[in-house]
């Protein structure tokens, strides 16, 4: 099975889905690469932040599929930011990758109250595109104020804006603001994994609407959640370390939600956040050193 591509605004081509790696441990990581690439998967999302760029490496080249048919994605950490500390973070995590070339290098939030780092991390994303080592860059975690700023700064429209989107936390107005530049909206958390990590939260594995939605079509509550996301024209990057899990999230694209059913899906909004607040970011409470390769 191949995955459908989606355009971004610079014409590299990404992949629809894509395996997130967020929170998996490095002795876990190489296995997971392993088993999604050998399931069909072409893009991989690590970060600087996750500890685990090494193995994702490690995992490409143990699976046999070409370094030039994978879409590699990674992202640099606040405590990086600055232009000369990003020109920098971004030789780390190449040679932990063991790429010389990153497909999309983004920064990992905004840090509102040093936004001139912030600034300075995105022109080094900038200098490094030109300079072609990277094919695309972007951005996590942008609300509209901070997208909104840095867009008057900069002179590269972010390709991508990779944020928590799941039937729950929509975020209808980062999608508008993404959708009206240009920038391709990614979800992190697609499948609402982050509600199963509060007390006496809600689930959306256990939503009646998605499972229902599910039953008509055969599909697991996870697979009507991707696909819900892939024709609202948002790229996915779901997580899992267990191999059936990452080949049930990649069987998506041999079923079709009606517009009901997305109205539906859309109508479960409750507008409650599961990760940070991203405008609480600081170096203070969030910064931590990024090791050298």
């Amino acid at each position: 099975m191949t995955t459908p591509n989606l355009n971004l605004n610079n014409g590299v081509e990404i992949p629809a889905i894509g395996l997130g790696v967020f929170q998996t441990s490095p002795d876990e990581t190489v296995a997971a690469v392993v088993a999604a690439l050998q399931a069909g998967y072409r893009h991989i999302d690590t970060a600087a932040a996750y500890g685990n760029e090494r193995e994702v490496g490690q995992g490409i080249r143990d699976s046999g599929v070409p370094r030039e048919d994978i879409f590699i994605e990674t992202k640099i950490w606040i405590s990086d930011y600055g232009y000369d500390e990003t020109l920098h973070a971004f030789e780390k995590s190449a040679a932990k990758l063991g790429v010389d070339q990153i497909d999309l290098l983004i920064l990992h939030q905004a840090l509102p109250s040093a936004f001139d780092k912030t600034v300075g991390a995105y022109k080094a994303l900038e200098k490094l595109l030109a300079d072609g080592k990277v094919r695309a860059i972007g951005v996590s975690n942008f609300m509209v104020e901070h997208l909104t700023d840095l867009l008057a700064q900069t002179d590269v429209v972010p390709a991508v804006n990779q944020i928590e989107v799941h039937p729950y936390f929509q975020q209808r107005e980062v999608q508008a603001i993404d959708e009206k530049h240009g920038i391709l909206t990614q979800a992190w958390s697609p499948i609402g994994g982050i509600t199963s990590y509060r007390e006496s939260a809600k689930r959306s594995f256990d939503e009646p609407v998605i499972l229902a939605i599910g039953e008509e079509h055969g599909k697991s509550a996870a697979q009507v959640m991707l696909r819900w996301h892939i024709q609202n024209g948002i790229q996915v990057i779901p997580k899992s370390t267990k191999p059936e899990r990452i080949a049930e999230n990649f069987d998506v694209f041999d079923f079709e939600l009606t517009d009901d059913e997305i109205a539906r899906i859309d109508a479960l909004d409750t507008g409650t956040r599961g990760g940070p607040d991203p405008d609480a970011i600081t170096l203070e409470t969030f910064g931590r050193p990024i090791p050298e390769a």
